[in-house]
Order: C-alpha cells, then sequence, then structure tokens
C-alpha cells in the first residue's frame, strides 16, 4: 500500500435523492491521529447510502437506494479504488442497508420503500448472482406518515443457530429467518418480534456476547434493549430515552463497542452521540456528546476512534474515544463530503 494508513471508505447520496455526493469516496485513516485524508471519488454510483465488505474477499457491497432498487459491487484494489463487478436489481424500492453472512456465500438487502428482503448468492470471487429470494413484509404502524407500510431498514446476520433478524421500521417489527443455504431462499421463524407500536425501530447492534441485543427506536427515540437467546428467540427487557436533550429527536445508527461495555447512538435533530453503560440492567446515559451537526446519519467505531457521518452538514467527523470513560471527545477538522451516510472501516 503506498503511503501509511488504512482505508476507509465513504457512501452517500447523489443528485439521485436530493443529494450533493458523486459516488463512494475513498480516505486514508491514520491509526495513531485518527485523521483521514480524502482520496476523492472512486466509484461513481447512484445514491450508495449504505456499504458493507465481503468477511474474506477484498470486495464491497453497495445499495444504490433508488426507486428501482440496486447494489452494486465492486473489487478493492491496494490504495482503495474500486473496480466494478457486478450489479443486480433487488427487487425492492429504494434499499437502504445490506450485510454479508458470516461465511461469505450470500448477501442480504433490505428494501426501505419496498418493505422487503432481498438474498442474493455469492460466488467463489464475491460476485453477486441472480437474486434466489425476496420476501415482503405486510401491516402498518400507528405513524400514519411514517408506517403507513412496511418499511425494512436493516439486515442482521446471525452465526451458529441464530437467525438473520430483519429490522422493520413500518410494521414495528423484528422479523427472524433461517437461511436455507441449498436453495438461497429465507425461512420465516414465527413469531415475530413485535416493539412497541410507533417505536419505529431502525437499526439493531449486537452485544459481543451474544446474549444481548439494541434497536434504536427511530420514531419514538428510545432504545430497546432484548435479551438474545441462542436459537434466536428475542425477549423485551426495557426502554429507555435515546437523549436527554429538548427537542426533536431522531435515533440512527447504534453500536456496541468491541469490549461490550458501553453502547453509542446517533441523535439526528439534536446531533449528539449518546454514550450508554453496559452493565446487567438497562443502557445507562453517560454523557451526550455535540456532534458539531444536526444530522448524524452514521458512524462507526475503529480502534479508538469514532468517525461521524453527518448527512446534512457535508462532513466526516473524527472522535477520540476515552477508554476509561467510553466517551469521544472531537479531534482535528471535519473531513468534507457531500451528503455522507456511511462510514466503513
Amino acid at each position: 500500500m503506498a503511503g501509511r494508513g488504512e482505508i476507509v471508505h465513504i457512501g452517500g447520496y447523489t443528485a439521485h435523492s436530493g443529494g450533493r455526493g458523486t459516488g463512494i469516496v475513498a480516505a486514508r485513516r491514520d491509526p495513531d491521529t485518527g485523521q483521514l485524508t480524502s482520496l476523492g471519488t472512486v466509484a461513481v454510483t447512484p445514491s450508495p447510502s449504505f456499504l458493507a465488505r465481503h468477511p474474506e474477499l477484498p470486495v464491497l457491497y453497495a445499495v444504490n437506494e433508488l426507486p428501482d432498487g440496486q447494489i452494486s459491487a465492486w473489487r478493492v484494489g491496494p490504495d482503495g479504488d474500486l473496480t466494478a463487478i457486478g450489479s443486480r436489481a433487488t427487487g425492492g424500492a429504494e434499499p437502504c442497508h445490506l450485510a454479508v453472512e458470516p461465511d461469505g456465500r450470500f448477501l442480504f438487502v433490505a428494501n426501505y420503500g419496498g418493505g422487503s428482503v432481498t438474498v442474493f448468492p455469492l460466488d467463489s470471487d464475491g460476485v453477486p448472482g441472480e437474486r434466489s429470494d425476496v420476501v415482503e413484509h405486510g401491516g402498518h404502524g400507528p405513524d400514519p406518515e411514517r408506517q403507513e407500510r412496511a418499511h425494512a431498514h436493516m439486515v442482521s446476520p446471525g452465526t451458529g443457530r441464530q437467525p438473520l433478524l430483519a429490522v422493520d421500521l413500518g410494521t414495528d417489527s423484528i422479523y427472524r429467518y433461517d437461511l436455507d443455504a441449498a436453495s438461497g431462499r429465507l425461512v420465516p421463524r414465527a413469531p415475530r418480534v413485535r416493539t412497541p407500536a410507533g417505536a419505529g425501530p431502525r437499526h439493531l447492534a449486537r452485544h459481543p456476547d451474544g446474549r444481548r441485543c439494541y434497536v434504536s427506536g427511530e420514531l419514538d427515540g428510545s432504545v430497546l434493549t432484548y435479551d438474545l437467546a441462542e436459537d434466536g428467540v428475542l425477549h423485551q427487557r426495557g426502554r429507555v430515552d435515546a437523549s436527554d436533550r429538548a427537542g426533536h429527536v431522531q435515533p440512527s445508527e447504534i453500536a456496541v463497542d468491541a469490549q461490550g461495555g458501553y453502547l453509542y447512538l446517533a441523535n439526528r435533530g439534536v446531533g449528539t452521540i449518546a454514550v450508554f453503560a453496559l452493565g446487567s440492567g438497562l443502557p445507562e446515559l453517560v454523557e451526550e456528546v455535540a456532534t458539531g451537526g444536526e444530522w448524524p446519519r452514521h458512524f462507526v467505531l475503529v480502534g479508538e476512534h469514532l468517525y461521524v457521518a453527518d448527512e446534512r452538514a457535508d462532513m466526516v467527523r473524527t472522535f477520540r474515544v476515552d477508554r476509561e470513560t467510553g466517551v469521544p471527545v472531537a479531534v482535528g477538522e471535519p473531513l468534507p463530503i457531500p451528503s455522507p451516510t456511511c462510514v466503513l472501516p
């Protein structure tokens, strides 16, 4: 690799979705300071709003969040350059999230507009084949504007006996699926898990112990805590507020640190990262840190650094996380990026 550091890819919205980006941007990350240096746009593609990597191969996947949803795949070069190796229609509108099965054989996609989950088999080079399944969710929630129908927002593959979890904002549900690897089809595990009405579940974070998970409630400004049994059964333990700030709170990304001691949540509207301590009970708010923007759409933890993509402030901001307190502190200058929505280390 030319020069020192690691490569980070950043996705965002292009003009196709009212954004200002041009595609996928690469940046070099200094592991000591956390500083990001832009390497420019490495793939011109419409609204690559969420990115994922293959677990073993140098392959990157993106959703193209369009009315006729697509996914795109690229081979990643040593300096973060991307070479297109395939694209496929998802069979659902506005795909917003995707994830690769842990063994690298399948790609799962959440279609927000279509309220569905799509499955693509991946060949030995990580190239997606014809989709093997599209499962549509049905129903609605109490919010007539945001929950008029199903809106799949995230797919979270399990390991071992645990099923794929599909988080649906529109139906206040977490659907559970087993994958039939022979056919590439999803087999529903009944019953689906219902969140509190109007919560609008968006994203889910698994605890490294494999026995807990946490869900961001986009519509009611909440964090929901679940016990996760080995066989994939979810039991809700309780709810806490996502923020103690006054104003409109619309949670987005949620993540647990590698040690399992802290939970992080991005709050759009009030522009904060909330830090919760994780013990035997419900998450306890430690501190809420201003991000410098109003709309932190996504963040990622990398080593001792946290990177926040603020979609409306057109920047990715770097924080150093205090190992003792778990609290992030802003360092350096933000990296200007138009309409960023995802940071992938």
